[in-house]
């Protein structure tokens, strides 16, 4: 089992940067795809980004592409997602998420989930 916990969320000015970080609790977290969702107000929870096991691969959201960078250092048992030019439609609460090998952009093939850190993009 995975624990999940994100920190780094913030409010910002439009065209800042954040860095948000998923740290996890045990021993095979390498073993473990990740991926980042959002939610803002009122509206689904959506596919923001997606990193393979080894970090080699990646995967983005048209809306993030660009913008926003997905790494993982396995020995820290950390993922990050590196935010730049922010915008205010993309202010909402950020989730990462570990799934298996298998696991693709779809919420439900994902197994483990965080609590969620605010993000906050004012304009």
């Amino acid at each position: 089992q995975v624990q999940l916990v994100e920190s780094g969320g913030g409010l910002v000015q439009a065209g800042g940067s954040l860095r948000l970080s998923c740290a996890a609790s045990g021993r095979t977290f390498s073993s473990y795809v990740i991926g980042w969702f959002r939610q803002a107000p009122g509206k689904e929870r959506e596919f923001v980004a997606r990193i393979g096991r080894s970090g080699a691969t990646t995967v983005y959201a048209d809306s993030v592409k660009g913008r926003f960078t997905i790494s993982r250092d396995n020995a820290k048992n950390t993922v990050f997602l590196q935010m730049n030019s922010l915008k205010p439609e993309d202010t909402a609460v950020y989730y990462c998420a570990a799934g298996s090998l298998f696991t693709t952009t779809e919420q439900r093939t994902y197994f483990y989930w965080g609590q969620g850190t605010q993000v906050t993009v004012s304009s």
